[in-house]
């Protein structure tokens, strides 16, 4: 009995080893992705979709972000982090002094996966108190998903726009957690403002450019949204440079 417990300690011990040795060998290669990449380039392609319905103006501005929105309720974030290897993205960095750090990045070429991906892409970092400036787009619909860490997320609506200034609404004012997400368009949340609370904070980001071929105007649109309070839940917005936006809010 004594050697016959011997004998299945060792060759128990001998399949731990094994055992270990391959699941060493399966997370250091692309072995240990391929259960991953099936569902989350399906996931990419299905916002590559979206991207290319609100491009050929088959659904609206609108219904992209009420769509992307569900895209983004069933993301699976832990899988996401390891396909686009957030480690490897984020290993070294060295954070902006002032506003956000975009890291821009290729998806891995996948099947499933389209090899034109119709909207940009990056994750945005910043240290904590610094600050994505509150800003609007022209022409452009955009989304966001916290990676990792916290931030203090605020959007509002146009109303109006003029030379000098614009005319807001608030609409969103929360603390965006890991895993929490919130869209823009022209239509709708246009103008939005994020600031880390946690030590370091990163957001996943895609944006989809040049919605309407009819419009030339695009890019930023900075605004100081802490300015005059009219009636109706209104704020008069002054219009803000970029070095201006950042002095004050990154």
């Amino acid at each position: 009995m004594s050697k016959f417990s011997r004998r299945t300690f060792n060759q128990g011990t001998l399949g731990s080893l094994l055992t270990f040795s391959l699941l060493e060998s399966l997370f250091g290669s692309d072995a240990f992705l391929e259960g991953i990449k099936p569902v989350t380039s399906k996931w990419l392609s299905d916002l590559n979709d979206l991207g290319q319905s609100v491009k050929t103006q088959k659904i609206t501005q609108m219904q992209w972000q009420e769509q992307v929105e569900l895209l983004m309720a069933q993301v699976n974030l832990q899988d996401l982090m390891k396909f686009v290897d957030f480690d490897k993205l984020t290993r070294n960095l060295k954070f902006a002094e002032r506003g956000e750090k975009p890291i821009r990045f290729s998806f891995p070429e996948v099947e499933g996966l389209p090899t034109k991906i119709i909207f940009g892409h990056q994750v945005f970092a910043m240290k904590k108190g610094r600050a994505i400036a509150p800003h609007g787009h022209n022409n452009m619909a955009t989304a966001f998903l916290m990676l990792q860490g916290q931030c203090h997320g605020r959007h509002y609506d146009r109303v109006e726009n003029h030379e000098d200034f614009l005319i807001i609404r608030p609409t969103i004012d929360k603390q965006f957690k890991v895993g929490e997400y919130s869209t823009i368009s022209d239509h709708k949340d246009n103008i939005h403002w994020f600031e880390a609370t946690s030590e370091n904070a990163f957001i996943f980001n895609i944006h989809v450019l040049n919605i309407d071929a009819n419009i030339k105007q695009g890019g930023r649109v900075y605004v100081d949204p802490l300015g005059e309070t009219l009636d109706g839940g209104l704020m008069k917005a002054k219009r803000l440079t970029h070095k201006e936006a950042y002095q004050k809010f990154g």
